[in-house]
């Protein structure tokens, strides 16, 4: 079947918010959206029930359909217990914030204990750092550098991740996503 977009807009200005069975988002940071594409696949696949639907359509020849804004699984998918050791979540543990100076610009990571020094690349031992903290400290040991992290890396847990990058909202949210997010204005990145 041969689907036509009739949008003033462009189809990637329509993902769906992708919810779990449960009705809580995938993941917050970052949030799970499915292009339109993807969405309206899934629907005829029946993986998913559709929760909300913007107010534009996709048409076939034979065939019409709004397009989904809100998604829901059908099937429950069990969320990782340990989230995965990557740069992006190290940086998201650490609020994208230098753990040395406190600002957020062009961060690294850092090894608390350098590896020249015996240091091995785990939660434990890695922090976000700005690229000019982390020439400073260079190889040396933080009592050695007078550098020390402003919180003690820590293995995170993935609720420890979500409440994180629920500080960092994404630049637009739809308005039929509102109920299924939980970003709190008062607090500020």
């Amino acid at each position: 079947m041969t689907v036509h977009f009739h949008l003033n807009v462009s189809p990637e200005a329509c993902p769906a918010l992708v919810l779990n069975a449960d009705f809580r988002p995938l993941s917050y940071y970052p949030l799970s959206l499915w292009s339109w594409q993807d969405s309206t696949k899934a629907v005829f696949m029946d993986r998913v029930n559709i929760v909300s639907e913007y107010d534009r359509v996709v048409r076939s020849p034979t065939f019409e359909m709004r397009l989904p804004s809100v998604v829901s699984l059908k099937t429950y998918i069990k969320p990782s217990r340990d989230p995965a050791f990557t740069r992006f979540n190290v940086f998201l543990r650490d609020r994208f914030t230098c753990q040395y100076c406190g600002t957020r610009d062009e961060l690294t990571f850092d090894h608390v204990i350098p590896r020249s020094k015996g240091g091995t690349t785990t939660w434990e031992n890695v922090v976000a750092a700005c690229s000019a903290c982390n020439l400073r400290k260079a190889d040396r040991l933080p009592r050695e550098a007078h550098m020390w992290p402003s919180v003690e890396p820590f293995r995170p847990s993935v609720s420890d991740l979500h409440q994180n990058g629920r500080l960092f909202p994404p630049n637009y949210l739809h308005e039929s996503w509102l109920d299924y997010l939980y970003w709190d204005s008062e607090l500020e990145p």
